[in-house]
């Protein structure tokens, strides 16, 4: 992933662009083979479909495809990407118990204008030879997706990273902003930028599937429409591509929830209106 030779980007930079310290560049793993990655990419394809599939399931599903994988090898490779077997959702971020976890604010709330309520969370990208995790910020009302950071890791920095441009994009911020448990949203240097512009701080319950609803759909629809349409080379191809796909996203798909207007359109429209009403 990183070009040593490189002409104008030293390996810092290109750590930094990864989402990843320079210790990670230079530790050499053992990494993981050819056919667990091609297991992999089945299984992101099958949990997709079927996100209440724990390994047993999953192990079924290779063996019927002729791969004779044995149960805790897949809930290895779960655990590599990120996927728990117990609840229904993903689980990419973990719990840090030395965080503090805050109450979910989202139930039986109407959310029906811009800027009510955001919205965060963390998925798996596959590479041909790898994978990456993707982290976006969106506008729960409008599907619009604000800003969107990929990382060769799960440090928290790239998920800071991205919450940082969502509210320079947005030139302020949600009442609400919503997330899972894990340890990059509850950490202290995530958390203190919401709270320092008096952002209330919104958290799934454990296990609660649906809690993050409209990113869980985000995912899928990204998955479809474009990951599982391409073979990213590397690292800079996928963030190429998605870098594409998201401004198709926003600015192109109709949405027929919003009365088939784009994100986009949805979010700067129904915002520009509320401030003239204001």
């Amino acid at each position: 992933m990183v070009d040593v030779d490189h002409d104008e980007l030293s390996i810092g930079r290109q750590c930094e662009l990864l989402g990843m310290s320079r210790s990670a560049y230079y530790y050499r793993g053992a990494g993981a083979s050819a056919q667990d990655l091609e297991r992999m990419r089945i299984i992101d394809e099958v949990f997709t479909r079927h996100p209440y599939f724990g390994a047993r399931r999953l192990r079924d599903e290779l063996n019927d495809r002729g791969d004779p994988v044995g149960r805790d090898h897949v809930r290895t490779l779960m655990r590599v990407m990120g996927l728990e077997a117990v609840y229904p959702r993903k689980r990419l971020s973990l719990p840090d118990r030395g965080n503090r976890v805050y109450p979910y604010l989202l139930r039986q709330l109407v959310i029906d204008r811009p800027d009510q309520t955001w919205a965060t969370d963390i998925t798996y990208i596959r590479l041909r030879h790898g994978f990456a995790y993707l982290v976006a910020v969106m506008d729960w009302y409008s599907r619009y997706v604000l800003a969107w950071e990929l990382s060769m890791s799960l440090e928290g920095g790239f998920c800071v990273a991205a919450l940082k441009a969502a509210l320079e994009s947005a030139s302020g911020g949600p009442e609400i902003f919503n997330s899972d448990q894990g340890s990059q949203f509850t950490s202290e240097a995530f958390t203190k930028v919401l709270l320092d512009r008096g952002i209330r701080i919104s958290m799934d319950g454990r296990g609660r599937a649906f809690d993050n609803i409209m990113i869980e759909r985000l995912w899928r629809t990204v998955k479809y429409e474009e990951v599982y349409l391409k073979d990213y080379g590397n690292f800079f191809a996928a963030r190429e591509s998605l870098e594409e796909y998201f401004s198709f996203y926003n600015d192109e798909r109709r949405h027929s929830a919003l009365d088939r207007k784009t994100p986009s359109a949805a979010y700067w429209q129904c915002r520009t209106r509320a401030r003239r009403v204001g």
